[in-house]
C-alpha cells in the first residue's frame, strides 16, 4: 500500500471511529478499483464487517446523495440486498457490508476482471437470478422515481440526449468515419428504439453484482447511475462480455421474468452496446484522467500512433 493511499485508508478509520465505528486495523483492506471512490473494507472489534467510503473528487459529492434516494428506492422494492447506508455525509459513508462475493472484481493493473465465477460457464441460476433482478428493478414505476427525486427520462429525450451527447465528443475528440454513420443509422431508425422508459441500474457490470456460493444472484452495488431511462443499457455490459448470441438468451430469461421486451431489443442493445464510447469520452472528459482520455480516443478510432 503507497504512503499516499495508506494516509487517506487511515483518514478513513479515524472518521469511522468518531462515528462509533471501531475498526479492528489488521482487517483492514484497501480496494483502489472504483473511479468515483476510495473503498475500504474492515471489521469492527465486535467482528461485524463494514464498507468505509470516501470520495476520490468533489463531483462524486453531489452523486452520492444522489444516490442515497436510489437506494432508498429500490431497497423497497428488490429482492437482492442493496447497501443500506447508515452513516452519510460529504466525506465519508458507511454500510454495513453485504452478504455475497462481487462476480468479478476490476484488476487495477491490467484493467480487466478477476473473476469469482467462471465466465465460460454461467450456470443457469447465475443467469436467471440475474435476469430476475433486471426484471424486478425495470417494472418500478415512473411514479415512485419521481417521488424519490430520480430522473425520469421519456422514449424521446433518450435519443435527444444521447445525439447532444454525440455531437459534442465528435467536436471534442472526433469520431472515426464509419462509428459515426453507424451511430446516426441507428439513431434515427425508430424501429429500433422501445417505446417505454425503466428505472435502470446504469453500470450494470459483474463488479457490481453480488452472488452467493452456489452463483445465485443477491445483491447489487454501486447505484450513482442509476435513472428511468432506456432499459437496454443494462444490457450492454452483458452484451460486451459474452456476445450477441449469449444476448439472445438472456433476453429469453429477461422475459420469462417478466420483463418487458420489444421486436428489435437484440439488434438494439448491440448498437447501444457500439456507442460505449460515447461514455468513456463523457468520464474522461469530466475526470480529466490521462489514461481515459487516450482508452476514448482509440474507442472512437481517432487515436493516432
Amino acid at each position: 500500500m503507497s504512503t499516499i493511499l495508506s494516509e487517506k485508508v487511515e483518514r478513513i478509520i479515524a472518521i469511522a471511529k468518531k462515528s462509533g465505528i471501531e475498526v479492528d486495523t489488521v482487517t483492514v483492506k484497501a480496494n483502489e478499483s472504483g473511479l468515483d471512490f476510495l473503498a475500504v473494507f474492515a471489521s469492527t472489534i465486535a467482528g461485524d464487517s463494514w464498507i468505509l467510503r470516501s470520495p476520490r473528487r468533489d463531483d462524486v459529492v453531489e452523486s452520492a446523495r444522489y444516490e442515497k434516494q436510489v437506494l432508498d428506492l429500490v431497497a423497497k422494492h428488490l429482492h437482492v440486498e442493496v447497501p443500506h447506508w447508515q452513516l452519510h455525509t460529504p466525506e465519508f459513508i458507511a454500510y454495513p457490508r453485504l452478504s455475497g462475493t462481487p462476480m468479478a472484481t476490476v484488476n487495477p493493473e491490467t484493467n480487466n476482471y478477476d473473476w469469482y465465477l467462471n465466465p465460460e460457464a454461467l450456470s443457469d441460476l447465475t443467469l436467471q437470478s440475474w435476469a430476475d433482478a433486471l426484471a424486478e428493478l425495470h417494472a418500478i414505476s415512473h411514479d415512485a422515481a419521481l417521488a424519490s427525486g430520480l430522473r425520469v427520462k421519456q422514449p424521446a429525450e433518450i435519443r435527444e440526449d444521447l445525439s447532444e451527447k454525440m455531437n459534442k465528443i465528435k467536436r471534442v475528440f472526433g469520431v472515426s468515419q464509419d462509428l459515426w454513420e453507424r451511430w446516426q443509422k441507428w439513431l434515427a431508425d425508430d424501429s429500433f428504439w422501445p417505446n417505454h422508459t425503466a428505472l435502470v441500474h446504469g453500470d450494470l457490470h459483474p463488479g457490481h453484482i453480488l452472488v452467493d456460493e452456489k452463483g445465485k444472484v443477491t445483491g447489487l452495488l454501486d447505484w450513482t447511475e442509476a435513472e428511468v431511462a432506456d432499459p437496454a443499457i443494462d444490457f450492454t455490459a452483458y452484451c460486451l462480455l459474452f456476445g450477441e448470441a449469449a444476448l439472445v438468451d438472456f433476453i429469453k430469461r429477461y422475459e420469462k421474468a417478466g420483463g418487458r421486451i420489444w421486436p428489435r431489443m437484440h439488434e438494439h442493445i448491440i448498437e447501444l452496446t457500439a456507442a460505449f464510447p460515447i461514455n468513456l469520452a463523457l468520464f474522461a472528459l469530466k475526470s480529466g484522467l490521462e489514461e481515459f482520455m487516450t482508452m476514448a480516443q482509440q474507442a472512437l478510432g481517432t487515436h493516432e500512433g
